[in-house]
């Protein structure tokens, strides 16, 4: 069992290192420690390489993320929760690129690989909340959403962010109300 100051430690850390590298995506381990307010020890014993950091960022980014999805359909229909975690879920994205250049391309298939399923998962939450009450096709996939929405991102980079017109599109097409 961790101990609550180790377990405290590693959220310090994860919430530093999320901001730092929000800010600056070649942030140091020692600027992470030191926004942290823990010792380098500490730091390279929850983490032992950058990577290893990077990788546990997008871990509880991606697990934040899912785990809004129950929330979303209790305070609003299917497809308006459905846009706003895909805006949620892009805005994440976007902020984490500057991230992907510091990794491995193992790292970044493990990013893939570890987050492909929770992101499947809440997106078929969604939409069956939609299919079920009339406002999403049937025929709604959620692989197929997924990848429509992976473009997204780079529209939100743009000067002229284009992402929410975008949404806006790929949701029309979803819906059963035209």
């Amino acid at each position: 069992m961790v101990r609550s100051d180790a377990r405290e430690n590693r959220a310090r850390i994860l919430a530093a290192a999320r901001e730092a590298f929000g800010e600056d995506g070649n942030a140091s381990m020692n600027q992470v420690a030191q926004r942290a307010g823990v010792g380098a020890g500490t730091l390279y014993r929850n983490f032992p390489t950058r990577e290893a950091l990077v990788l546990a960022v997008y871990q509880d980014e991606v697990a934040r993320i899912t785990g809004t999805v129950p929330d979303l359909l209790a305070e609003l229909p299917p497809l308006e929760a459905l846009r706003r975690w895909t805006t949620d879920l892009v805005e994440a994205m976007r902020k984490k690129h500057g991230l992907g250049d510091a990794l491995s391309a193992g790292a970044h298939q493990a990013i893939a690989e570890e987050s492909y399923g929770p992101v499947i998962a809440a997106l078929t939450q969604l939409l069956d909340a939609g299919k079920k009450d009339g406002t999403i096709r049937q025929d709604a996939d959620p692989g197929d959403f997924l990848q429509l929405t992976g473009a997204l991102w780079r529209a939100a980079s743009t000067p002229e962010d284009r992402a929410p017109r975008m949404l806006g599109l790929i949701l029309d097409g979803l819906s059963t109300h035209r």
